[in-house]
């Protein structure tokens, strides 16, 4: 069953949490984040957006266009995660972004999960720090490669 529940609208976007969208739609904003893989089959972003703990996605109310999308990932108990933040390039600088943060961060408070992070492009830093976040002192984001073991 296809769920959507509308978050916010302002200046022409409405922000919803969904869990589901139009893949193709979802693999062309993560193209223009340049975080896709020709390799990866779109479909997979079925699951992918079913198994956030919040997905939201930014819609341009004048044409329907999806313009952005950002997700938390979280066991929905503890910590929460902010991913795959991203809004169009034609899109930028309307405060769309920070729409799509805030409404996944409401969803988050929201449900007791108030401890949020997220790994931080470089440059990126002001987008965030204006919103809350704060520099994690002490820590060193780390990802795993099994391939350079």
């Amino acid at each position: 069953m296809e769920k959507h529940e509308t978050m916010t609208e302002e200046a022409g976007i409405e922000v919803r949490l969904v869990n589901v969208w139009d893949v193709e739609v979802i693999a062309d904003l993560y193209r223009a984040g340049g975080w896709w893989n020709e390799e990866w089959n779109p479909k997979g972003l079925r699951d992918l957006i079913a198994g956030s703990f919040a997905f939201a996605v930014a819609i341009d109310t004048a044409t329907g266009k999806a313009v952005g999308m950002g997700r938390v990932i979280s066991d929905g108990v503890s910590d929460g995660y902010v991913q795959d933040l991203i809004v169009l390039p034609g899109y930028r600088g309307r405060g769309i972004g920070t729409m799509i943060l805030s409404a996944l961060l409401d969803h988050c408070t929201t449900t007791g999960v108030t401890w949020v992070a997220l790994v931080a492009e470089p440059g990126t830093e002001p987008f965030y720090t204006a919103l809350g976040f704060q520099r994690m002192e002490g820590h060193t984001p780390m990802r795993w490669c099994p391939e350079r073991k």
